[in-house]
Formats: structure tokens, C-alpha cells, sequence
């Protein structure tokens, strides 16, 4: 790889982070080229390369902003290029930054959503890293809501008491193609203009939409048009005119958005730009001082780490979310984050772990009351959840008649609308009969899903279903798994 000529001065600030962090020359040169695999850079660094860094030769590229990153997983801290005393350059990393202020948070967060918006194909190849979740979930933890967020002085603006819309009831009535409600009716909207309640009410309102798409035809169907919404109307909101009171409540709105674009991402298997989109999340929450819709990103981060097989990062990021918000949290917010938490011990095959966690989510959804002021995103958590959340983690243990007995209590208690939660539930049921040895059930079960499958635009669902066949490959020859395998094949 070609390098600038060397500098005269010798980088004594890469050196001093050399020393701290304790690696060798070939160590450093090692991890660089390691984490230059994860983007699907083929680089030939070596020792000798790190003695050029040493003696003042810049390295081009994305080089320094990888050698950053290399550095901040080490350390734990954030650090830039600049900090090594390289060059800066587009970071390979942006947005995983856990902005200092909340102007640095919009200029992250919409430049994520531009870029996602123009060159969708790109930003899907970026690679998760669980030591991405390190730095942010810490900076959320030990922070603290901005002490100004308000831009310009346009007075107080009137914000409804419930701020949010209630559901669609029928998210299938919605149909596939659904327009888009737009901010104003003759003309664009533009940075600098006030933010009204009604504007914040149209956020709110997407998000309710975008949701129900997502529930009945999975995260692909829509996610491109949530983009395209954020950039052009989320975006100019946030650089417009506001008040603090209003200013907190249009970056929950966006953060609300965020976490959701972040959802659909993760469901069609973009996970890198999945987990960009939930830090930015975390700190749109912040600026909002809404520390439960916080701890409700980190559970997002937390089922993600999950489905990718990072059970001990899963379990750290439901802690963190717990001792977060402590016992003030509604009861149906505890039983989410203790549900959480038992399914990265399901992962990791911690048996008594995960089944403490899950007493203690049973035990705060008993405790919880009608008259608790539960938030609208916890509201999903009911009882079919929570036996969804003991089906997968019994199935993770292989603990398969009880899977089997809390997935159909699950599938009997969930809404239709909730389609493609109802087809993960049904997986863990065929799975489950799999594992009792109840052949003819799980095939058919199996062939309910992957039919389910081929109506949704969810890689997640996709996934669930091949999940399932490997397990029958052991079966291969049997009669039920033939009629199956001509099942799916005439599915098309």
C-alpha cells in the first residue's frame, strides 16, 4: 500500500498510545489489518509499517481511522485519528460516535441518514462489531441529559398531553403501499423554520405507521421510504427553531424513528448499519432526558447481540439498560429488561442464569397494574411476549416440552397483526417438536412458517426458517421432511 513521504518529526502520540495499550509493533500492524477484513480491505500491513507511523509517515486512506478504532476497542475511550497524530479522514466507523452535544448529535445522525438514503447498497455491507457497543452503552450510563437543547427563542409551543397517537388496529387494512404523511402542504420544509406540535405529532404518527408495516410485512417492505422521511423532515425539524420543552420532545421523536430505522435495518440483515442506527438512537435519547426510552434502544442492541450469537455482550447491554433506569422503571419495563437479559444467558447455555432472569420477568409482570404509567413501546410486553421470550430461551437450553408449552401459550394469546412474531413463535414450536421427537408436527408447522416467510421482506424470518430445516438435515430421508421439502419447493 503506498504511503506519503516521511515526516521529520517522530509521532510521539502514537507512541505514548502504543506503550498504553501494549502492543508490539507486528501486535498493532496485526489488529489493523484484522479489522480491515471486517470491511473487505485486504490489507498487508507489518511491523515495519508501524516503525514508518512511528518515524512520522502518514498512512492514506482509511488507514488512521481504523488504526483509531483498533485503539478505542483496546482502551475503551473513543478516539480519532488526530488523537494518534494522523491524518484525518472519512471515518470506516461513522456513527458509532457518541456525540458530546446535541448539535454534534444531528450533524451525525443526519449525515447517517443521508448517506443511507443515497447509497443503500453500501452502507448494508458494513460489518456489526461488538466492541461497538462498549463506549456508547458506557457514555449513556454515566451521562446525563443535555443541559440545553432548545435552538433560537420562538416562545413556548403548545405539545398535546399524550403526545402520541394511538396504534392502527389493523395494520394489514394498511395495505403494502401506504403514502406518506408530509409536513406541509405546499411547500418544503426547511432549516430554520419553527417546530410546532403538529409537527411533533406527525412524527409520532409515522412512527405508529412505519411499525405496523414493519409488524404485518417486515422491515425491507418500507425501510427505504423511513429514510428518505427522516432526511427530509426530520432532519430540517431538528435544525429548525425550538424551545427546550418542545426541543426535548421532537429528539425523543426522532430517537423513536431512529431506533426504528435501526429495527428494519437489523431485519433484513444489514446489522453494521443496524448498530449505527441504534447508538445514534441512544443519543437522540438522551438529549430527549428520556432515560426508559434509553434503556428500551439498549434492549434493541441486546436482542440484536442475540440473533448474531453474542450472548455475553447481550447480557451486558440488558444490565446496563437495568441499572440504567434502576427500580423506578414501571413493572412491564422491568419484566422486558430481566426477558432480555435471560435470553443472552439462553445463548450462552447458562441455565440457572436464565432461568433467574426469567422468574424475575414473570415475577414484575405479575406486579404489574392497570393504572401503572406504562410507555408506549413497553406496551407490547404482555403476557404472549413473555411466553414467546421463555420459548426461545427453553429452545435455546434445549429444554424442549417446556419451549414447546410456552410457544403455543404464546401463538394462542398473540394478535394477528403481530404477524411476523407469530412466525419466529411458530419456528420455536417446530423446533421444539423437532427436539420431542414429533416428526409429522414440526414439519407442518415448519411449512406454516416458511409459507408466512414468502409473504414478508425479512431476512430475520428468512433466517428463522432455514434455522429450522438445518435442524432437520439429521431427518433428511424421512417421508415427513420429503413431503416438506416439496412444500417449500412449490412455495416458488
Amino acid at each position: 500500500m503506498t504511503e506519503r513521504p516521511a515526516q521529520r518529526t517522530p509521532n510521539r502520540q502514537l507512541a505514548a498510545l502504543i506503550a498504553e495499550a501494549g502492543f508490539s509493533n507486528a501486535g498493532l500492524a496485526r489488529r489493523v489489518d484484522q479489522l480491515g477484513l471486517e470491511h473487505g480491505l485486504d490489507l498487508r500491513y507489518d511491523k515495519t509499517s508501524v516503525t514508518r507511523w512511528l518515524r512520522g509517515q502518514q498512512p492514506r486512506g482509511t488507514t488512521p481511522a481504523l488504526i483509531a478504532e483498533v485503539f478505542t476497542r483496546r482502551l475503551g475511550r473513543r478516539l480519532t485519528a488526530q488523537d494518534l497524530g494522523l491524518d484525518a479522514c472519512a471515518p470506516v466507523y461513522a456513527g458509532l460516535e457518541f456525540a458530546a452535544g446535541p448539535e454534534e448529535a444531528v450533524d451525525i445522525v443526519s449525515g447517517l441518514w443521508r448517506k443511507d438514503s443515497g447509497s443503500h447498497a453500501e452502507l448494508r455491507k458494513i460489518a456489526f462489531t461488538p466492541a461497538g457497543l462498549v463506549v456508547p452503552s458506557r457514555d449513556w450510563l454515566i451521562g446525563r441529559a443535555d443541559d440545553r437543547v432548545g435552538r433560537g427563542d420562538p416562545g413556548p409551543a403548545r405539545i398535546p398531553a399524550q403526545g402520541r397517537p394511538a396504534a392502527p388496529k389493523s395494520p394489514a387494512a394498511l395495505g403494502p403501499a401506504v403514502p406518506l404523511p408530509r409536513q406541509r402542504s405546499q411547500t418544503e420544509r426547511g432549516p430554520g423554520q419553527r417546530v410546532t406540535a403538529g409537527d411533533i405529532a406527525a412524527l409520532r404518527s409515522v412512527g405508529e405507521l412505519f411499525r405496523a408495516l414493519d409488524h404485518a410485512y417486515g422491515g425491507g417492505h418500507a425501510r427505504q421510504a423511513l429514510v428518505r422521511y427522516l432526511e427530509h423532515e426530520a432532519e430540517p425539524m431538528l435544525r429548525g427553531v425550538y424551545g427546550e420543552q418542545t426541543g426535548r420532545r421532537l429528539f425523543g421523536a426522532a430517537a423513536d424513528l431512529t431506533r426504528l430505522a435501526g429495527w428494519t435495518s437489523y431485519d433484513i440483515a444489514a446489522h453494521g448499519l443496524a448498530q449505527r442506527y441504534f447508538v445514534q438512537a441512544l443519543r437522540l435519547a438522551q438529549a430527549a432526558g428520556d432515560r426508559m426510552y434509553g434503556s428500551y434502544v439498549l434492549v434493541t442492541m441486546s436482542r440484536q447481540a442475540v440473533y448474531l450469537g453474542h450472548g455475553r455482550e447481550a447480557v451486558q447491554l440488558a444490565r446496563v439498560a437495568q441499572q440504567g433506569v434502576g427500580s423506578s422503571a414501571p413493572s412491564v419495563v422491568q419484566a422486558l429488561l430481566h426477558a432480555v437479559e435471560a435470553r443472552g444467558h439462553g445463548v450462552l447455555g447458562e441455565v440457572r442464569a436464565c432461568t433467574a432472569a426469567l422468574v424475575r420477568a414473570e415475577r414484575a409482570l405479575e406486579a404489574a397494574r392497570t393504572e401503572d404509567d406504562v410507555p408506549y413501546w413497553a406496551r407490547f410486553f404482555d403476557e404472549a411476549q413473555l411466553a414467546d421470550e421463555f420459548g426461545h430461551c427453553h429452545r435455546d437450553l434445549q429444554q424442549y416440552r417446556a419451549a414447546a408449552q410456552h410457544a403455543e401459550r404464546s401463538l394462542q394469546l398473540r394478535a394477528p397483526a403481530y404477524a411476523r412474531s407469530r412466525l419466529f413463535c411458530r419456528v420455536v414450536l417446530a423446533s421444539a417438536r423437532l427436539g420431542l421427537g414429533e416428526l409429522d408436527q414440526a414439519c407442518q408447522l415448519g411449512a406454516e412458517a416458511a409459507a408466512q416467510a414468502t409473504e414478508m421482506r425479512s431476512v430475520r424470518a428468512i433466517e428463522y426458517v432455514r434455522d429450522f430445516e438445518r435442524r432437520l438435515e439429521p431427518y433428511r430421508d424421512a417421508a415427513p421432511v420429503r413431503t416438506y421439502r416439496d412444500r417449500v419447493a412449490a412455495l416458488g
